[in-house]
């Protein structure tokens, strides 16, 4: 199979592309800078520089690959901020399934999150509507999570994958990424804030995924029916029970403790994915965690 990997580079894409390749598809991603370009290359993919909020030239980068099959997994969060985000979620998925509609193509996979659902008491699952009554700022994360899921489900085939907090290589939830450093005071505590909000041992809920496991469902999903699939491990849990393990395998102190929940922080279920086969290699957030104690700094 032909596939157009948007995002080839990003932190999932990194994962994703040799696991395409590997499963013998043909790939064309996407990189913005030579580096990654070159990266895509030495993986062996065909690399092409592009921007997703140039129209005309993604939709020639897309007919030039003619691709079987389109993979989206851009955001902005590197360096971004989350209006940038939401820019990507909105303009650039936009651009993509206009390129892929001129192109032919007519099946897309597409990353969302799983932390968009409607306020509950247990975990999410997909017939769950998403939180579309949520007051700002999450409404401005609904609505850009929003306007990317009715977009890709333009095409007759569509498939959204929504994941749970990614952890892992080159994630925030990594020893040297953005968590770790708010953990141990360091870093920009700013721009954690804008994103992840404050990091309490609360009963707030979250479902996690390593994103290698992320990876290996956006590859699996190029054969799964149209709809939302969540993509999350099987332990979702409060704070006050992960993030103390997560602080431990860091190196951090003990985070403060804390009480109550967003009614939204209900995490989510992943037995659709499991339904269809997938199955986390790393089946909890408690062993991953504990994986990559030592990692990174000392």
């Amino acid at each position: 199979m032909r596939v157009f990997v948007a995002g080839a580079t990003g932190v999932v894409g990194r994962f994703l592309v040799p696991l395409l390749l590997e499963a013998g598809h043909q790939v064309t991603g996407t990189a913005r800078t030579r580096a990654g370009l070159d990266r895509l290359r030495t993986q062996g993919a065909t690399p092409v520089q592009v921007d997703v909020f140039d129209a005309d030239g993604l939709a020639g980068a897309v007919a030039a690959a003619s691709p079987d099959t389109m993979i989206h997994q851009l955001t902005a969060l590197a360096k971004g901020t989350p209006a940038d985000n939401g820019r990507i979620r909105r303009e650039g998925t936009r651009n993509l399934v206009d390129a892929a509609v001129r192109a032919g193509v007519t099946r897309i996979v597409a990353q969302s999150v799983a932390w968009a659902y409607a306020p509950g008491d247990s975990p999410a699952g997909e017939d769950v509507p998403l939180d579309r009554s949520a007051p700002p700022p999450r409404a401005n994360m609904i609505g850009g999570i929003t306007a990317l899921e009715e977009t890709v489900a333009e095409l007759d085939e569509h498939v959204v994958l929504r994941y749970g907090t990614f952890y892992g290589p080159g994630t925030w939830y990594s020893p040297d990424g953005l968590v770790a450093d708010v953990l141990r005071g360091e870093g920009d505590t700013g721009r954690a804030a804008a994103f992840v909000g404050r990091l309490q041992a609360d009963d707030g809920v979250t479902s996690f995924v390593h994103v290698e496991d992320a990876a290996r469902a956006a590859v699996a999903a190029l054969n799964w029916p149209s709809g939302p699939v969540n993509i999350v491990d099987d332990e979702p849990a409060a704070a006050r029970d992960w993030l103390p393990v997560l602080a431990a395998a860091f190196g951090a102190p003990p985070p403060s403790p804390g009480t109550g929940r967003a009614g939204w922080q209900r995490g989510a279920s992943n037995a659709r994915a499991r339904s269809f086969g997938w199955q986390p290699r790393n089946s909890s957030w408690r062993t991953g965690f504990t994986a990559m104690e030592g990692a990174g700094r000392t």
